[in-house]
């Protein structure tokens, strides 16, 4: 098991302590370091990573690793869990945040939880997946640009056809009603820029909001319909609160549902909805295919009616045979938009926030 003991030669002073399983740590590859990072500082901080498949607790990995458990005051379990016990061989602990196995969710049993109450341990947790709102947002922006300019099919056609440079009426490499030099723009679809667009977003939370002020900062004329959001939300994202679904598709250029995958949003846009979008309008994909009528929205962009630019599906991994890929209506990534290195980093930051600062 990687790590060490508390500094040798300490006072008795308190310390703080990161454990963290191999399978938690194959979600998130930074967090743990970026972390270690955070926390560095005149208080002794100890990463243990556990590195065997066996399932451990929280005291198991401090009594292997040869740590005074009388000095450990502030922990972060990362995908270890933590039983009442821990606390007894822990009895110096006051603040702790704990991320089960899965990396979703608080990590804290009921009975756990009471434990914590009745020894006067606080215990920390993220609010909201703010962590990755930037990242998945820029990448749906990513999208938006990539669908408007057909950047992914343009740059794999540079590379077998000479076509794409021919800007001549009628030359190309396919069929538009008007050419010109390093005209690009595909009259059959929303293309082009994002400026003057009609965007309607689903969502005004950590990634609707900073999508729909992106794109109103490119001068969109953006709306979002998110009836849970408190005003402040579409003042930060420079958009006007829609409050109907079926008018916020009614006129949509660019359609963009942003909001996460639960059982109040699983097919929240309809087959109905998804057939009122405008002919050739943009539909992003970057949180959750499954909050629309994924078989409606297949069924459009397959009969080229309206364009796809997707990190998400409705099957994953994408089958090679899947008729989506390919498609000049179509760009397609596999999944790729919340993990960077900023977004481990921010996870970091917004769990160690709330910890009292420590002498």
């Amino acid at each position: 098991m990687p790590g060490t003991g508390f500094p040798a030669g300490d006072d008795g002073s308190p310390h703080r302590l990161i454990v963290v399983d191999p399978h938690w740590e194959a979600t998130w590859p930074l967090v743990a370091e970026a972390l270690h990072q955070v926390w560095a500082g005149p208080v002794p901080v100890t990463l243990l990573r556990h590195d065997a498949p066996s399932t451990v607790t929280v005291s198991d990995l401090v009594r292997r690793a040869g740590i005074d458990p009388s000095q450990v005051a502030q922990l972060i379990s990362l995908g270890i869990p933590m039983v009442p016990g821990d606390l007894e061989y822990l009895p110096s602990l006051r603040e702790v945040a704990l991320s089960p196995r899965s990396g979703y969710g608080s990590g804290v049993s009921e009975d756990l939880a009471a434990v914590f109450a009745s020894s006067g341990i606080r215990h920390h947790a993220h609010t909201a997946e703010g962590f990755w709102g930037q990242s998945v947002a820029e990448y749906a922006l990513a999208l938006t640009l990539s669908g408007l300019r057909r950047i992914p099919q343009l740059h794999q056609a540079m590379q077998s056809d000479l076509r794409v440079w021919d800007y001549s009426p009628g030359g190309g490499d396919r069929p538009f009603a008007h050419r010109g030099a390093q005209f690009g723009d595909d009259d059959r679809f929303t293309s082009g820029t994002i400026a003057g667009k009609r965007v309607r977003v689903i969502g005004a939370g950590n990634i609707g909001s900073r999508y729909a002020s992106f794109c109103a900062s490119l001068g969109a004329d953006v709306s979002v319909y998110d009836p849970h959001a408190p005003e402040p939300a579409f003042h930060r994202a420079g958009a006007r609160r829609e409050w109907h679904l079926d008018r916020l598709v009614s006129d949509a250029e660019i359609f963009a549902p942003l909001v996460p995958l639960i059982p109040a949003t699983r097919g929240l846009v309809t087959a109905d909805l998804v057939d009122a979008l405008p002919h050739g309008s943009l539909v992003i994909w970057a949180t959750r295919a499954g909050v629309c009528d994924t078989a409606a929205v297949r069924r459009r962009v397959l009969a080229d009616e309206i364009a796809l630019a997707a990190d998400v599906f409705d099957v994953e991994p994408v089958p090679l045979d899947d008729p989506l890929l390919g498609r000049a209506n179509v760009v397609h990534t596999p999944h790729n938009a919340g993990r960077t290195r900023h977004a481990n980093r921010q996870w970091a930051l917004l769990i160690t926030a709330p910890f009292r600062p420590m002498p």
